[in-house]
């Protein structure tokens, strides 16, 4: 996994203009008004050598002074959990404030690594006064300018001398799986059944897990890694600090898994929430499977049912009717075991590597058969196919004018391609480059 460094401070003293900065976009909102980040954010960076994610820890302030303070001291806290270093971020022009004595006296009694950015300083005259915020207690001490970028070098560089490099949590030729979905879908109870252990709390309330934990398992002389993850709640509900940290971990969840297991509550249906969370593992390029639990609980168990919901499901994500669905009991233990199976032949489908040779003779007969399109007075061709990668498989077209090629094709050769190749469960890659 990659550290974590958390901006925490007050509001309004500049957190998602220094997030900005560091992720080289305009990804926070930024505005003058305290509190306007509402919908916190996370993203990644690079620097020295160093990649990191960054948290902007801004958030819904409310209007009352006494529950002010209590938002800003719970964002602290939980950024002290989740982080490797905290970046305590102040503002030169308004000088020490009482909310960040507050903060400065959290900050001291924990352990992490603290370094104090004292924004705004972009004159002499501000570089100059950022000295007073050594009051606070810190050593580590920056003037920066978030808007125009003075200083955020230097502490750029001092926050990767700090941060621990990332290392292998794990044995890389172990699969990792992670169990995703809502709240209360029951990944923890099929986590706990596939170990036969109460590894993780298991409870009717929505959002019991706030952590992912990691369990290894052996089956049939195979061993895995389990990856049970806090539920995934539309961004509108993930009101609370320790919500969106939850959030954070069961997207680095899905990013460094190898097959991502989207659990959904058969009883409730295939929601758009569902929906999103399938499109995550797609967009990260993860193996999916979509596991229908609680099937101990659908009145008709018959196979006419379970292909009804299938086509119910693919016909909500129609482009991603390519994922394997099961049907399972955690409560009951009803196919668990299934799930293990067919993240086995997710991950070899992930691994297969098609010969160049056949990929061209194949895409040369698709082509002839629904031939392409002529643009601006020329026949579109593709001259040249070969898969650069596999594990997950990309392939790389050349032809003239690729960005002429129409989408309606592009899905038919991708369309041709599962029906020759399968590729069950895996989302292909598709790069069109000029000949």
């Amino acid at each position: 996994m990659k550290p974590v460094v958390s901006i925490v401070g007050r509001p309004n003293v500049g957190k998602s203009t220094l997030f900005n900065r560091f992720i080289g976009s305009r990804k926070a909102i930024v505005d003058d008004i305290p509190g306007v980040t509402r919908d916190r954010h996370y993203g990644e960076t690079f620097w020295n050598g160093c990649e990191f994610t960054v948290v902007d820890t801004g958030g819904y302030v409310p209007d009352d002074e006494e529950a002010l303070m209590k938002a800003v001291r719970e964002q602290v806290h939980v950024a002290m959990a989740e982080s490797d270093l905290i970046l305590f971020t102040v503002d030169v022009k308004s000088g020490i404030h009482a909310l960040d004595r507050q903060i400065s006296g959290i900050l001291r009694e924990q352990e992490k690594p603290v370094i104090v950015a004292v924004n705004k300083a972009d004159n002499e005259e501000r570089r100059m006064d950022a000295v007073e915020f050594y009051e606070l207690g810190f050593d580590n001490l920056f003037p920066v300018s978030a808007t125009s970028g003075t200083g955020s070098g230097d502490l750029l560089d001092h926050v990767v001398e700090i941060l621990p490099r990332p290392g292998e949590e794990h044995e890389p030729d172990i699969p990792r799986l992670a169990i995703v979905g809502r709240p209360n879908v029951g990944k923890s109870s099929y986590v706990n059944a596939l170990l036969n252990s109460e590894r993780s709390i298991v409870s009717s309330t929505p959002g019991t897990t706030r952590d992912s934990i990691n369990s290894r398992l052996t089956y049939d002389e195979r061993e895995y890694i389990l990856v049970d993850t806090a539920g995934l709640r539309k961004k509108s509900n993930v009101d609370e600090s320790i919500e969106y940290y939850s959030t954070i971990r069961t997207q680095r969840a899905i990013k460094n898994c190898d097959v991502a297991v989207v659990m959904v509550d058969a009883m409730q249906g295939f929601e758009k929430q569902d929906m999103r969370i399938v499109g995550t593992a797609v967009d990260f390029n993860k193996g999916v499977i979509i596991a229908l639990n609680k099937w101990d609980l659908v009145p008709d168990k018959t196979s006419g049912v379970i292909k009804e919901f299938e086509d119910y499901v693919y016909s909500r994500i129609p482009q991603l009717d390519y994922i394997p669905m099961v049907s399972i009991s955690s409560t009951e233990g009803i196919r668990l075991h299934k799930v293990l199976d067919i993240a086995d032949h997710v991950m070899n489908e992930r691994k297969k590597k098609i010969p160049t040779s056949e990929l061209n003779n194949f895409i040369r007969q698709i082509l002839k058969e629904r031939p392409l399109p002529f643009k601006r007075g020329q026949k579109l061709k593709i001259t040249y196919a070969t898969q650069v990668k596999s594990n997950p498989p990309v392939f790389k077209f050349f032809m003239n004018s690729p960005e002429d090629l129409p989408s309606n094709h592009h899905r038919y050769i991708e369309h041709r391609m599962r029906e020759q190749y399968h590729f069950e469960g895996v989302p292909l890659t598709f790069l069109f480059r000029q000949k």
